[in-house]
């Protein structure tokens, strides 16, 4: 009897989860010697430059002009804000707690469209943001005892500005693929962090090989070729089995950071992220139909630009 081989687009989809959980546990090594300047800015510099390149390759086409103020606010916060906060907050918080509070940014994304993009607001959507920030309440008093751990709040700020990120980017998803828009953010995010690059190379001249080996990893891998493999699973899988597959980066996460790092988070962290999960699922299965179709359908459109 053959064994049967997973297809490309679950490989890639189940190679997107490996990767973006590996980033959390790999910021970890990059910031010792780095900081949280330096490895913010060279892991979007080293992620700009391998889009740039691969960018021609994939079709990618330039923004248009009406596009450009959403292109700088995804920039900003998805990319920009998002590393530094991140960044800052793992000084802090292990990484397998920073990927559990992460989790649940799709929480303030569907806020946000609900109120600026006119989707509807749903009991479910209500009743799963508040057990999603119930869960993250769990997580930041984990560490603090009766008072909330600032790293924890920090990283709670990453997911709030990736939350911003994701509502951001509709509008231009109904225009352009998932690739593109990526792109476009990760360039901006870039021009944004320059006044950093001094300070960066700086930091760089004395940092550790693991640390300057982190920064590169983190720049080719979870951020440039992840987003291209996300692209291409979610051109060709179901939006529902592509978001299910995202719950997997926690526990990834959780697991790579304590074989690399040996860092694990404590019971009530864990707890908390199970909480925070239980309520994006909810939200999801609360979401309109015809928004999850629309969802559905900018997904398929970066098919005519991933196919191999």
């Amino acid at each position: 009897m053959k064994s049967r081989v997973p297809s490309p687009r679950v490989l890639a989809l189940a190679g997107t989860v490996v990767l973006w959980a590996s980033a959390f546990p790999a910021i970890r090594v990059g910031l010792e010697g780095l900081g949280v300047a330096g490895l913010s800015f060279l892991r979007l510099a080293v992620a700009s430059a391998a889009l740039a390149v691969a960018a021609p390759l994939l079709g990618v086409r330039p923004p248009r002009r009406r596009d450009l103020p959403l292109v700088a606010l995804c920039g900003l916060t998805g990319m920009a804000a998002y590393q530094l906060l991140l960044n800052w907050g793992e000084v802090h918080v292990p990484a397998g707690t920073a990927s559990l509070l992460v989790a649940i940014a799709p929480v303030f994304s569907v806020l946000l469209a609900t109120a600026f993009l006119g989707e509807p607001l749903t009991r479910a959507i209500v009743l799963g943001s508040l057990v999603a920030i119930g869960g993250a309440a769990v997580i930041a008093f984990a560490r603090g005892g009766a008072h909330f751990t600032a790293g924890a709040l920090v990283v709670l700020g990453a997911a709030v500005v990736q939350g911003v990120y994701h509502a951001a980017t509709k509008p231009l998803l109904a225009r352009r693929t998932g690739l593109e828009v990526a792109c476009y953010a990760m360039w901006a995010g870039t021009l944004m962090l320059l006044p950093l690059a001094p300070g960066a190379f700086r930091a760089a001249a004395h940092a550790p090989g693991s640390a300057l080996a982190s920064a590169v990893y983190l720049g080719l891998l979870p951020s440039a070729l992840g987003f291209v493999v996300w692209g291409y699973a979610v051109a060709r899988l179901s939006l529902a089995t592509s978001t299910a597959a995202l719950y997997l980066v926690p526990p990834v996460a959780i697991a790579v950071a304590f074989g690399w790092l040996g860092e694990a988070p404590l019971p009530a962290e864990i707890t908390g992220g199970a909480i925070g999960i239980a309520g994006v699922v909810l939200i999801n299965r609360g979401r309109p139909v015809a928004s999850r179709a629309a969802g559905a359908a900018r997904q398929r459109s970066a098919s005519t630009k991933l196919t191999t």
